[in-house]
């Protein structure tokens, strides 16, 4: 018996400490928890630039290091908003996947979503549908400033388009039929302070 508990715990262990240092890949997604401000808790998906975005830290390099390379960078970030650093952990959420056959395009949808990461959509898919898929918008989602980020596989042009969903609400007529795009970013910012 002793043996088969000591077997497990080393098994999980060896687990643990390969999950720490798993080097982080475009696609990925992380959770963060900050034990000192549980209203920044969220997940975050590294983006196809290798960056993470995090409230009061804003950009960290994620992509080629490890959970706990990013957990420190993100402590590191947080400090001057707190008396004292921060207890921030970091874990892998999702691990990006593959295309999958029969799926057509690739979208990255980031920010203020409660199922934020790379999805795999079928061609035609447009904004609105693509944004159904996300498990709706956190408290903190800006509804009125709502990103679609588009570069030209041509010429490496990146073009924003900004969507107002909040319109909808007065009877307007929200424009996001626009098909999607295999690459397309959707980015939901988080809100100002009077927005």
């Amino acid at each position: 018996m002793r043996f088969l508990f000591a077997t497990i715990l080393a098994l999980f262990a060896a687990t643990l400490s390969h999950a720490q240092s798993y080097s982080l890949e475009v696609g990925d997604v992380v959770s963060i928890e900050v034990l000192e401000d549980s209203s920044l808790n969220r997940n975050s998906l590294v983006l196809p630039d290798g960056n993470i975005t995090f409230p009061f830290a804003g950009t960290v390099r994620a992509a080629g290091r490890s959970v706990a390379q990013v957990q420190e960078s993100l402590t590191q970030a947080l400090a001057p908003n707190f008396a004292a650093p921060p207890t921030v952990f970091v874990s892998i959420a999702q691990l990006s996947s593959p295309p999958t056959p029969g799926s057509d395009i690739t979208v990255f949808v980031i920010g203020e979503v409660n199922a934020p990461g790379q999805k795999e959509l079928e061609r035609g898919i447009t904004f609105l549908q693509a944004l159904a898929s996300t498990g709706g918008f956190t408290p903190f989602a800006a509804t009125k400033r709502i990103q679609l980020r588009r570069t030209d596989p041509g010429t490496g042009e990146e073009a924003i388009y900004t969507f107002n969903l909040r319109a909808a609400g007065d009877g307007a007529r929200i424009s996001g039929n626009a098909q999607l795009r295999d690459g397309d970013v959707i980015l939901v910012p988080e809100r100002r302070l009077f927005e």
